[in-house]
């Protein structure tokens, strides 16, 4: 191409043999595509009975070609084994056919507030590098629709569905000029199969644990607690194994808003078998320290104690048949009839303790008997509540 002469058109078209694989963490991805060009050089016309002239790729290196390079790469590998995978042709009229191999590495941005229920369009972007368009522009071979081709087999996308591709040009204004873009859109719609069996149905399996913890008797608090902190260790671990294969963006995705919902009713388990244990072990103390009480000031009246003696004496004459029977009833009232040592309280308050912190229940009336050791004389029975 010669400066200041008309303008080159140069028609591209993409084959893509291979597309994928994409990277979330890198934000790019990565396919392999045949690059065709086609441009006119009539300064490349011959006259002879060859229709298509078949020329060498060491030829290239003598030929001016278009310095085309893409935009949004990273990284451009052009295929040389077993031999540089290049086509170079000249037809009579002048016309040039180039094409290369390529594996393209490129950007992809993400927008990832709806993952793992986004989609993306990754752009492939090339143009010329030094000449204006005053001087070179881009046009599809085959127009819009048909000159990018992506056959369903050539997509090695494990994640991701690759729901088609739309194609577009631009005009980029810069100090040297301005540059036409062609760019190339690969619509992509992430898989939602992964996240399910890893992420969703794992959360929603341990929120429902934390809420079973509830039907285990209130009475085995390490069995509770040690349930509760295993279900908050394990949304814990979910969530940073559900990060690992995302870059680190400074906004919540909607994964982010669901482990943290789940996140928050498996710990509001464990703080609500707290707020019950503290509060019963409360009342429990409170009801205690009363039944004490009551105890300690429960008055013992005194008793009179009644001695009731019968004795029968028999007496028999081995010599005559003479039978002679006494009886004598003596009964007495003892004056000091009011002392403790008399009195007895059958109670235990040790064993009472005992059974009230088995049980964990408010104590229940208590009966207490009074007695006289002696005779036993029975007294009242008083509720203590």
């Amino acid at each position: 191409m010669r400066r200041g002469g008309p303008v080159t058109e140069v028609k591209t078209d993409i084959y893509v043999t291979s597309f994928g694989p994409v990277s979330d963490v890198e934000m790019e991805y990565t396919m392999d595509v045949f690059f065709r060009q086609t441009w006119v050089d009539k300064r490349l016309k011959y006259d002879g009975p060859i229709e298509i002239l078949r020329l060498n790729n060491l030829m290239v290196s003598k030929v001016w070609t278009p310095d085309t390079f893409f935009r949004n790469g990273k990284k451009s590998v052009a295929h040389n084994m077993t031999a540089p995978n290049k086509l170079f042709r000249i037809m009579r009229n002048g016309t040039i056919l180039y094409t290369m191999r390529l594996t393209i590495s490129a950007e992809c941005p993400m927008r990832l507030v709806d993952f793992p229920m986004d989609g993306h369009a990754c752009p492939l972007k090339f143009g010329s590098y030094a000449y204006p368009k005053s001087e070179m522009i881009y046009t599809w071979t085959k127009g819009p629709e048909k000159s990018v081709e992506v056959p369903e087999e050539s997509s090695s996308l494990v994640q991701y569905d690759l729901l088609g591709h739309t194609v577009s040009s631009e005009t980029i204004k810069s100090i040297t000029g301005e540059y036409i873009v062609m760019t190339v859109y690969f619509h992509l719609r992430r898989k939602m199969g992964y996240f399910m069996i890893q992420t969703y149905i794992p959360c929603i399996m341990t929120v429902i644990l934390s809420q079973v913890s509830f039907w285990i008797n209130k009475e085995s608090v390490p069995a509770r607690t040690v349930f509760g902190i295993t279900t908050v260790l394990t949304m814990t671990t979910l969530s940073i194994s559900a990060r690992h294969s995302l870059p680190k963006v400074s906004y919540a995705t909607a994964m982010d808003w669901f482990i943290a919902v789940c996140f928050a009713f498996v710990f509001s388990a464990l703080i609500e078998f707290a707020a019950v244990n503290y509060f019963t072990n409360i009342q429990m103390e409170k009801a205690k320290r009363k039944t004490v009480k009551s105890l300690l000031e429960f008055p013992v009246a005194p008793v009179q104690r009644k001695r009731s003696t019968e004795e029968t004496f028999t007496s028999t004459d081995a010599n005559s048949n003479v039978r002679k029977r006494m009886n004598a009833t003596v009964q007495s009232e003892a004056d000091d009839a009011s002392s403790p040592a008399d009195m007895e309280i059958i109670i235990s308050i040790a064993n009472f303790r005992k059974i009230s912190q088995q049980t964990r229940l408010p104590p229940t009336p208590v009966k207490i008997q009074v007695s006289s050791i002696e005779n036993c004389i029975p007294v009242p029975v008083i509720d203590l509540l």
